[in-house]
């Protein structure tokens, strides 16, 4: 299969788990580790994931048609934030810096870093690099929300070790 051919393959199955998962953005409880946000600032974070998300789904389409331009602008918005940098006050800021998990800080940063890079592969016109920095992208995603939220994507609750193998 060509290299185009086969990230087409892998963004559509993506797609179908973004679209899965999409369906349980609102119909959960807020995650126990966010929990300790101030209703506006869970608020302005809810809506900024909803916003992520549309822009990850808006890529796949962009890429397939190889609008460059698109992808790059889709990736320059998530790379500096929707709406949470734009939003935030300073006191937001610190709450969000001293509430909110080291390791959760530091897998926002490294997403941010990925939609960077996909920002430049895009205006590079490079298709395989939109496909992996894509493909890293979508892999932050799913590290962050099965350690911070579960809650949400149960299906991406780690399972316990039980030792019995299983095929």
């Amino acid at each position: 299969m060509r290299p185009v051919a086969t990230s087409i393959a892998t963004f559509l199955a993506i797609f179908m788990s973004l679209s899965i998962h999409a369906e349980n953005v609102h119909k959960q409880e807020e995650n126990p580790g966010i929990e300790a946000l101030s209703p506006a600032l869970r608020a302005l974070l809810t809506k900024e994931m909803l916003a992520i998300q549309t822009g990850m789904m808006s890529v796949i389409q962009a890429y397939a048609a190889g609008n460059w331009n698109e992808i790059e602008t889709i990736a320059h918005n998530i790379k500096n934030s929707y709406i949470l940098k734009q939003s935030l006050t300073d006191e937001q800021i610190h709450e969000l810096h001293t509430s909110l998990p080291a390791l959760f800080i530091k897998q926002d940063q490294q997403f941010h870093y990925y939609s960077g890079m996909l920002e430049h592969a895009a205006s590079m016109h490079k298709p395989e690099l939109v496909g992996f920095y894509f493909s890293r992208l979508n892999e932050a995603c799913i590290s962050c929300h099965s350690q911070f939220a579960t809650h949400r994507f149960p299906a991406l609750t780690p399972e316990k070790n039980t030792g019995e193998h299983k095929h």
